[in-house]
């Protein structure tokens, strides 16, 4: 058992009296759930789509808020433009972030996106250098990232797996980006989103996927046989390509 360090996090401190209800009303998770588990949620724009995803937990100043190192300037700047005259303090801190599978170790906290993922740990312990072959996973199990499958701006979190994925509720009440959200979930349904397929090959990321002539989605993290896929389910089979790579989609039954 070890843990090892995800160099490409940064952990954000959300403090201050009035911070559970300013992260309440803006995340697309439940905020009450981080003081006894580790949450999953998203900052969405006023037109519900994704700007930033994120893990939420507290300790005994606040909340403590993980995300991708390369989004944290940009996360930190929109809280700040949205708390007003909240009593609401955003700052950074020196916390690591260490995650690893298998037996957790003291004080870690299940990934709530899937069991494969296995746990996340905050604090300044001992960590190891990377050795899980953390794409495998995500690949297997249509795990989006930022950055790669999760695009600022475009993407849709319920296309994007976010129900399956434990970042989203829809029983907590209003948040910014709520209603597009809350109107895919109920009125419709989904035409377009992300699956594992198969390929034979490979393909750069965003390649076009086609099926039949026509476009029908496009390739994003591949990893051995398998390849996380933008589709629109209306258009994918088992029988498509991303330049040179072969495609095959198994409709769910």
């Amino acid at each position: 058992m070890h843990t090892e360090l995800d160099e490409n996090r940064t952990v954000i401190a959300i403090t201050g009296s009035d911070s559970e209800k300013f992260l309440q009303d803006l995340i697309s998770n439940d905020v009450t759930r981080a003081k006894t588990e580790l949450v999953y949620a998203a900052l969405l724009s006023a037109k519900g789509k994704y700007l930033f995803d994120f893990f939420l937990t507290t300790d005994s100043n606040g909340f403590l808020l993980d995300i991708a190192t390369d989004q944290a300037p940009k996360l930190a700047q929109r809280l700040n433009m949205y708390k007003l005259r909240a009593d609401v303090a955003v700052s950074g801190t020196d916390i690591t972030v260490g995650r690893g599978t298998g037996q957790a170790s003291t004080g870690a906290l299940v990934d709530p996106r899937h069991d494969a993922l296995g746990w996340r740990q905050y604090g300044p312990e001992s960590v190891q250098s990377p050795t899980i072959d953390w794409d495998a996973i995500r690949v297997a199990h249509c795990i989006p990232e930022a950055g790669i499958e999760l695009i600022t701006d475009n993407t849709y979190i319920l296309e994007a797996g976010f129900e399956r994925l434990s970042g989203v509720d829809f029983r907590k009440g209003c948040y910014v980006g709520q209603e597009v959200t809350a109107r895919m979930k109920h009125k419709t349904e989904l035409r377009k989103g992300f699956a594992t397929v198969e390929i034979d090959g490979s393909a750069p990321i965003g390649t076009d996927i086609i099926a039949n002539g026509k476009v029908a989605g496009q390739i994003f993290t591949q990893s051995e046989s398998q390849a996380i896929a933008y589709l629109r389910f209306d258009r994918a089979d088992d029988n498509m390509t991303a330049g040179d790579a072969k495609i095959r989609y198994c409709v769910p039954v």
